[in-house]
Protein backbone atom coordinates (compact mmCIF):
# COMPACT_ATOMS: atom_id res chain seq x y z
CA UNK A 1 0.00 0.00 0.00
CA UNK A 2 1.51 3.35 -0.59
CA UNK A 3 2.66 5.69 2.13
CA UNK A 4 0.20 8.41 1.63
CA UNK A 5 -3.01 5.97 1.59
CA UNK A 6 -1.90 4.33 4.60
CA UNK A 7 -1.72 7.69 6.17
CA UNK A 8 -5.31 8.04 5.36
CA UNK A 9 -6.35 4.98 6.70
CA UNK A 10 -4.94 5.74 9.60
CA UNK A 11 -6.84 8.60 10.37
CA UNK A 12 -10.36 7.24 8.93
CA UNK A 13 -10.22 4.22 11.59
CA UNK A 14 -12.03 6.71 14.17
CA UNK A 15 -13.86 9.00 11.61
CA UNK A 16 -15.35 11.01 14.79
CA UNK A 17 -12.24 11.90 15.95
CA UNK A 18 -10.93 12.90 12.99
CA UNK A 19 -13.42 14.64 11.83
CA UNK A 20 -13.84 16.54 15.50
CA UNK A 21 -10.20 17.39 15.47
CA UNK A 22 -10.20 18.95 12.35
CA UNK A 23 -13.17 21.24 12.82
CA UNK A 24 -11.66 22.55 16.03
CA UNK A 25 -8.87 23.62 14.33
CA UNK A 26 -10.80 25.02 11.07
CA UNK A 27 -12.25 27.49 13.85
CA UNK A 28 -8.73 28.92 14.64
CA UNK A 29 -7.87 28.74 10.71
CA UNK A 30 -10.81 30.63 10.19
CA UNK A 31 -10.32 33.29 12.94
CA UNK A 32 -6.81 33.89 11.99
CA UNK A 33 -7.44 33.91 8.26
CA UNK A 34 -10.67 35.88 8.20
CA UNK A 35 -9.10 38.91 10.97
CA UNK A 36 -6.39 38.48 8.22
CA UNK A 37 -8.54 39.64 5.51
CA UNK A 38 -10.15 42.36 7.31
CA UNK A 39 -7.17 43.99 9.03
CA UNK A 40 -5.25 44.38 5.41
CA UNK A 41 -8.51 45.58 4.03
CA UNK A 42 -8.90 48.12 6.78
CA UNK A 43 -5.25 49.22 5.69
CA UNK A 44 -5.67 49.40 2.29
CA UNK A 45 -9.09 51.22 2.72
CA UNK A 46 -6.92 53.94 5.32
CA UNK A 47 -4.31 54.01 3.10
CA UNK A 48 -6.18 54.90 -0.35
CA UNK A 49 -8.18 57.87 1.59
CA UNK A 50 -4.29 59.17 2.40
CA UNK A 51 -4.10 60.42 -1.39
CA UNK A 52 -7.61 60.80 -2.21
CA UNK A 53 -8.88 63.65 -4.84
CA UNK A 54 -5.59 62.96 -6.79
CA UNK A 55 -3.79 64.63 -4.41
CA UNK A 56 -0.01 63.44 -3.65
CA UNK A 57 0.33 63.18 0.03
CA UNK A 58 -2.31 64.64 2.99
CA UNK A 59 -1.45 65.68 6.04
CA UNK A 60 -2.16 64.95 9.29
CA UNK A 61 -1.57 65.55 13.66
CA UNK A 62 1.10 63.36 14.67
CA UNK A 63 0.38 60.69 17.12
CA UNK A 64 -3.33 60.76 16.70
CA UNK A 65 -4.80 57.31 18.40
CA UNK A 66 -7.37 57.29 15.25
CA UNK A 67 -7.23 59.44 12.08
CA UNK A 68 -10.37 60.77 12.87
CA UNK A 69 -8.84 62.26 15.94
CA UNK A 70 -6.67 64.08 13.90
CA UNK A 71 -7.35 67.92 14.68
CA UNK A 72 -5.65 70.40 12.47
CA UNK A 73 -6.31 74.21 12.59
CA UNK A 74 -5.85 77.12 10.10
CA UNK A 75 -2.60 77.44 11.27
CA UNK A 76 -1.64 74.25 9.76
CA UNK A 77 -3.49 75.30 6.36
CA UNK A 78 -1.29 78.35 6.25
CA UNK A 79 2.27 76.41 7.08
CA UNK A 80 1.76 73.93 4.72
CA UNK A 81 0.67 75.91 2.08
CA UNK A 82 3.60 78.21 2.86
CA UNK A 83 6.00 75.90 0.75
CA UNK A 84 7.06 76.92 -2.13
CA UNK A 85 6.73 73.19 -3.87
CA UNK A 86 3.05 73.22 -2.83
CA UNK A 87 0.33 74.25 -5.63
CA UNK A 88 -2.73 73.93 -3.41
CA UNK A 89 -4.27 72.50 -0.11
CA UNK A 90 -7.66 71.17 0.43
CA UNK A 91 -8.02 71.01 4.37
CA UNK A 92 -11.23 68.38 5.28
CA UNK A 93 -13.23 67.69 7.90
CA UNK A 94 -14.50 63.54 8.09
CA UNK A 95 -17.20 63.40 10.45
CA UNK A 96 -19.78 60.42 11.27
CA UNK A 97 -23.32 60.33 11.52
CA UNK A 98 -26.72 57.79 11.46
CA UNK A 99 -27.99 57.92 7.85
CA UNK A 100 -30.59 55.62 7.12
CA UNK A 101 -28.93 52.10 8.18
CA UNK A 102 -25.59 53.34 8.13
CA UNK A 103 -24.69 53.95 11.96
CA UNK A 104 -21.72 55.50 10.65
CA UNK A 105 -22.15 57.50 7.34
CA UNK A 106 -19.17 59.19 6.25
CA UNK A 107 -19.42 63.05 6.06
CA UNK A 108 -16.53 64.71 4.21
CA UNK A 109 -16.83 68.07 4.47
CA UNK A 110 -14.85 70.30 1.94
CA UNK A 111 -14.79 73.87 0.49
CA UNK A 112 -16.80 74.06 -2.49
CA UNK A 113 -13.89 76.02 -4.29
CA UNK A 114 -11.53 72.93 -3.63
CA UNK A 115 -13.80 70.64 -5.79
CA UNK A 116 -12.10 71.98 -8.41
CA UNK A 117 -8.61 70.69 -7.52
CA UNK A 118 -10.03 67.57 -5.86
CA UNK A 119 -10.70 65.31 -8.66
CA UNK A 120 -13.67 62.84 -8.21
CA UNK A 121 -16.14 61.56 -11.36
CA UNK A 122 -19.32 63.27 -11.61
CA UNK A 123 -22.15 60.49 -12.27
CA UNK A 124 -24.81 63.06 -12.42
CA UNK A 125 -25.88 66.81 -11.47
CA UNK A 126 -23.52 69.55 -10.50
CA UNK A 127 -20.96 69.85 -7.88
CA UNK A 128 -21.52 72.27 -4.66
CA UNK A 129 -21.64 75.34 -5.19
CA UNK A 130 -19.39 78.14 -3.20
CA UNK A 131 -21.86 79.83 -0.50
CA UNK A 132 -24.19 77.07 -0.43
CA UNK A 133 -24.47 74.85 3.02
CA UNK A 134 -27.76 72.88 2.38
CA UNK A 135 -26.39 71.05 -0.63
CA UNK A 136 -24.80 67.56 -0.41
CA UNK A 137 -23.34 65.34 -3.28
CA UNK A 138 -23.52 61.56 -2.58
CA UNK A 139 -21.37 58.89 -3.59
CA UNK A 140 -22.96 56.77 -6.21
CA UNK A 141 -22.70 53.48 -3.43
CA UNK A 142 -24.57 55.81 -0.76
CA UNK A 143 -26.98 56.88 -3.40
CA UNK A 144 -27.90 53.33 -3.87
CA UNK A 145 -28.06 52.58 -0.34
CA UNK A 146 -30.37 55.24 0.57
CA UNK A 147 -32.37 55.35 -3.07
CA UNK A 148 -31.58 59.19 -3.55
CA UNK A 149 -30.99 61.13 -6.43
CA UNK A 150 -30.42 64.57 -7.45
CA UNK A 151 -33.04 66.99 -6.43
CA UNK A 152 -34.24 64.03 -2.96
CA UNK A 153 -33.44 65.87 0.31
CA UNK A 154 -31.73 63.89 2.75
CA UNK A 155 -31.58 63.96 6.43
CA UNK A 156 -28.54 64.69 8.13
CA UNK A 157 -28.15 65.14 11.62
CA UNK A 158 -32.06 66.16 11.45
CA UNK A 159 -30.53 68.80 8.70
CA UNK A 160 -32.10 68.54 5.29
CA UNK A 161 -30.01 68.99 2.59
CA UNK A 162 -30.56 68.48 -1.31
CA UNK A 163 -28.22 66.35 -3.50
CA UNK A 164 -27.19 68.09 -6.17
CA UNK A 165 -24.85 65.45 -7.12
CA UNK A 166 -23.74 61.71 -7.02
CA UNK A 167 -19.88 61.02 -7.83
CA UNK A 168 -17.45 58.31 -8.13
CA UNK A 169 -14.16 58.10 -6.89
CA UNK A 170 -13.19 54.40 -6.72
CA UNK A 171 -12.53 54.68 -2.59
CA UNK A 172 -15.06 52.36 -0.65
CA UNK A 173 -14.94 55.34 2.26
CA UNK A 174 -15.74 57.87 0.12
CA UNK A 175 -17.86 56.26 -1.96
CA UNK A 176 -20.00 55.38 0.75
CA UNK A 177 -20.69 58.25 2.11
CA UNK A 178 -20.94 62.59 1.18
CA UNK A 179 -19.32 65.17 -0.22
CA UNK A 180 -20.55 68.39 1.83
CA UNK A 181 -19.84 71.84 2.22
CA UNK A 182 -17.17 72.21 4.79
CA UNK A 183 -18.69 74.82 6.30
CA UNK A 184 -21.82 72.37 7.11
CA UNK A 185 -19.65 69.77 8.29
CA UNK A 186 -17.83 72.07 11.15
CA UNK A 187 -20.97 73.07 12.15
CA UNK A 188 -22.61 69.88 12.55
CA UNK A 189 -19.55 68.69 14.13
CA UNK A 190 -19.18 71.76 16.33
CA UNK A 191 -15.66 71.84 15.35
CA UNK A 192 -15.53 75.11 13.58
CA UNK A 193 -12.44 76.23 11.93
CA UNK A 194 -10.84 72.82 12.62
CA UNK A 195 -9.74 70.00 9.76
CA UNK A 196 -9.32 66.47 10.30
CA UNK A 197 -6.82 66.40 7.55
CA UNK A 198 -4.79 68.57 4.81
CA UNK A 199 -4.35 66.86 0.90
CA UNK A 200 -1.81 68.44 -0.50
CA UNK A 201 -1.05 68.72 -4.58
CA UNK A 202 2.76 69.65 -5.08
CA UNK A 203 3.84 71.64 -7.74
CA UNK A 204 5.00 69.31 -11.42
CA UNK A 205 8.87 68.17 -10.74
CA UNK A 206 8.68 67.99 -7.35
CA UNK A 207 10.44 65.18 -4.95
CA UNK A 208 7.40 64.49 -3.73
CA UNK A 209 9.57 62.56 -0.65
CA UNK A 210 12.00 64.96 -0.31
CA UNK A 211 9.28 67.82 0.55
CA UNK A 212 7.31 65.57 3.07
CA UNK A 213 10.50 64.67 4.65
CA UNK A 214 11.34 68.66 4.71
CA UNK A 215 7.60 69.42 6.39
CA UNK A 216 7.64 66.54 9.36
CA UNK A 217 11.53 67.37 10.22
CA UNK A 218 10.57 71.05 10.40
CA UNK A 219 6.92 70.28 11.43
CA UNK A 220 7.39 67.66 14.31
CA UNK A 221 3.49 67.96 15.34
CA UNK A 222 2.55 67.06 11.62
CA UNK A 223 2.69 63.51 9.97
CA UNK A 224 2.86 63.37 5.83
CA UNK A 225 0.89 60.62 5.20
CA UNK A 226 1.70 59.04 1.13
CA UNK A 227 1.52 55.23 1.61
CA UNK A 228 -0.02 52.25 3.78
CA UNK A 229 2.93 52.32 6.21
CA UNK A 230 2.20 55.76 7.03
CA UNK A 231 -0.92 55.08 8.54
CA UNK A 232 -0.15 54.49 11.99
CA UNK A 233 1.60 58.01 12.57
CA UNK A 234 -2.19 59.22 12.83
CA UNK A 235 -3.97 56.01 13.51
CA UNK A 236 -2.76 53.28 16.49
CA UNK A 237 -5.81 51.37 16.26
CA UNK A 238 -5.06 49.30 13.50
CA UNK A 239 -1.47 48.70 14.83
CA UNK A 240 -3.68 47.49 17.90
CA UNK A 241 -6.18 45.28 15.20
CA UNK A 242 -3.02 43.75 13.87
CA UNK A 243 -1.31 42.57 17.38
CA UNK A 244 -5.09 41.57 18.22
CA UNK A 245 -4.68 39.57 14.79
CA UNK A 246 -0.83 38.01 15.81
CA UNK A 247 -2.69 37.70 19.50
CA UNK A 248 -5.50 35.34 17.63
CA UNK A 249 -2.26 33.24 15.88
CA UNK A 250 0.06 32.54 18.66
CA UNK A 251 -3.69 31.12 20.61
CA UNK A 252 -4.55 29.31 17.62
CA UNK A 253 -1.03 27.51 17.08
CA UNK A 254 -1.25 26.58 21.40
CA UNK A 255 -4.80 25.21 20.97
CA UNK A 256 -4.86 23.68 17.95
CA UNK A 257 -1.40 22.18 18.83
CA UNK A 258 -2.99 20.44 22.14
CA UNK A 259 -5.80 19.19 19.91
CA UNK A 260 -3.99 17.93 17.58
CA UNK A 261 -1.37 16.33 20.03
CA UNK A 262 -4.54 14.74 22.06
CA UNK A 263 -5.94 12.59 18.90
CA UNK A 264 -2.09 11.76 17.52
CA UNK A 265 -1.09 9.85 21.62
CA UNK A 266 -4.57 8.44 21.84
CA UNK A 267 -3.95 6.82 18.67
CA UNK A 268 -0.53 5.84 19.63
CA UNK A 269 -1.44 4.51 22.38
CA UNK A 270 -4.08 2.96 20.58
CA UNK A 271 -2.11 1.07 17.90
CA UNK A 272 1.03 0.22 20.07
CA UNK A 273 1.16 -3.24 19.27
CA UNK A 274 1.01 -2.40 15.62
CA UNK A 275 3.98 -0.12 15.75
CA UNK A 276 5.86 -3.35 17.54
CA UNK A 277 4.89 -5.69 14.49
CA UNK A 278 5.91 -2.78 12.22
CA UNK A 279 9.05 -2.51 13.39
CA UNK A 280 9.46 -6.56 14.04
CA UNK A 281 8.98 -6.33 10.21
CA UNK A 282 11.97 -4.67 9.77
CA UNK A 283 10.31 -0.54 10.02
CA UNK A 284 13.13 1.59 10.65
CA UNK A 285 12.72 4.07 13.87
CA UNK A 286 12.26 7.33 11.00
CA UNK A 287 9.57 5.24 9.20
CA UNK A 288 7.30 5.56 12.16
CA UNK A 289 8.25 8.78 12.64
CA UNK A 290 7.55 10.04 9.21
CA UNK A 291 3.62 7.83 9.11
CA UNK A 292 3.28 9.75 12.90
CA UNK A 293 4.01 13.28 11.50
CA UNK A 294 2.26 12.68 8.07
CA UNK A 295 -0.69 11.81 9.73
CA UNK A 296 -0.71 15.08 11.94
CA UNK A 297 0.53 17.07 8.63
CA UNK A 298 -2.24 15.82 6.83
CA UNK A 299 -4.92 16.35 9.48
CA UNK A 300 -3.86 20.16 9.99
CA UNK A 301 -3.66 21.03 6.05
CA UNK A 302 -7.56 19.38 5.77
CA UNK A 303 -8.19 22.11 8.36
CA UNK A 304 -6.45 24.88 6.67
CA UNK A 305 -8.37 23.98 3.38
CA UNK A 306 -11.69 24.06 5.42
CA UNK A 307 -10.98 26.92 7.56
CA UNK A 308 -9.62 28.99 4.39
CA UNK A 309 -13.17 28.21 2.80
CA UNK A 310 -15.20 29.00 5.71
CA UNK A 311 -13.28 32.58 6.51
CA UNK A 312 -13.77 33.02 2.40
CA UNK A 313 -18.07 32.55 2.93
CA UNK A 314 -17.84 34.39 5.87
CA UNK A 315 -16.25 37.73 4.15
CA UNK A 316 -18.76 37.36 2.11
CA UNK A 317 -21.52 37.58 4.66
CA UNK A 318 -19.84 40.83 6.58
CA UNK A 319 -19.98 42.55 3.08
CA UNK A 320 -23.68 42.34 3.70
CA UNK A 321 -23.84 44.52 6.65
CA UNK A 322 -24.06 48.12 6.12
CA UNK A 323 -21.59 49.23 8.90
CA UNK A 324 -18.72 47.29 7.17
CA UNK A 325 -19.67 47.83 4.05
CA UNK A 326 -19.46 51.56 4.66
CA UNK A 327 -15.61 51.32 5.73
CA UNK A 328 -14.23 48.30 3.97
CA UNK A 329 -14.18 45.86 0.90
CA UNK A 330 -12.87 43.14 1.71
CA UNK A 331 -9.54 42.24 -0.67
CA UNK A 332 -8.12 38.11 -0.44
CA UNK A 333 -4.74 38.32 -0.60
CA UNK A 334 -2.18 35.62 -0.33
CA UNK A 335 -0.59 37.06 3.13
CA UNK A 336 -3.79 35.47 5.23
CA UNK A 337 -4.14 32.51 3.97
CA UNK A 338 -0.36 31.66 3.96
CA UNK A 339 -0.43 32.83 7.98
CA UNK A 340 -3.02 30.41 7.64
CA UNK A 341 -1.08 27.76 6.32
CA UNK A 342 1.90 28.56 9.06
CA UNK A 343 -0.46 28.13 11.42
CA UNK A 344 -1.64 24.50 10.37
CA UNK A 345 2.38 23.35 9.76
CA UNK A 346 2.89 24.89 13.10
CA UNK A 347 0.18 23.17 14.77
CA UNK A 348 1.15 19.97 12.52
CA UNK A 349 4.92 19.98 14.29
CA UNK A 350 3.43 20.65 17.95
CA UNK A 351 0.85 18.44 17.79
CA UNK A 352 2.78 15.40 16.66
CA UNK A 353 6.00 15.97 18.77
CA UNK A 354 5.44 14.14 21.29
CA UNK A 355 3.10 11.37 20.07
CA UNK A 356 6.24 10.69 17.76
CA UNK A 357 8.89 10.23 20.01
CA UNK A 358 6.97 7.75 22.02
CA UNK A 359 6.22 6.24 19.40
CA UNK A 360 9.75 5.82 17.96
CA UNK A 361 11.05 5.04 21.36
CA UNK A 362 9.12 1.45 21.75
CA UNK A 363 11.11 -1.66 21.16
CA UNK A 364 9.59 -3.66 19.15
CA UNK A 365 9.47 -6.76 21.73
CA UNK A 366 7.87 -4.20 24.74
CA UNK A 367 5.23 -2.81 21.50
CA UNK A 368 3.73 -6.68 20.95
CA UNK A 369 3.07 -7.48 24.80
CA UNK A 370 1.35 -4.40 25.19
CA UNK A 371 -2.15 -4.82 26.08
Amino acid sequence: MPFILLILSNLLRQKTRTFLTVLGMSIGVTAVVALGILTHSAIQSTGELLTAGGSDFSVGRNGSSDLTFSILTDQDVRTVESYPEVEHVTPVLIGFARVGSNPYFVQFGLRPEDLSSFELSLEDGTTLEPGAVDDVMLGDSAAKELDAGVGDAVDIRDRMLTVVGIYHSGLTFLDAGAVMPLQTVQELERKEGLYTLLFVRAEPGTNVDALTARIEREHSDLATLQETSDVSKVDQGLEILDAVNLGITILAVFVGGIAVMNTMVMSVFERTREFGILRALGWRTRRILQMVLGESLVLCLVAVGFGSGIAIGLMQFIVLVPTIRAFISPELTMEPFLRGLVVGLAVALLGALYPAYRAAQLSPAQAIRYE
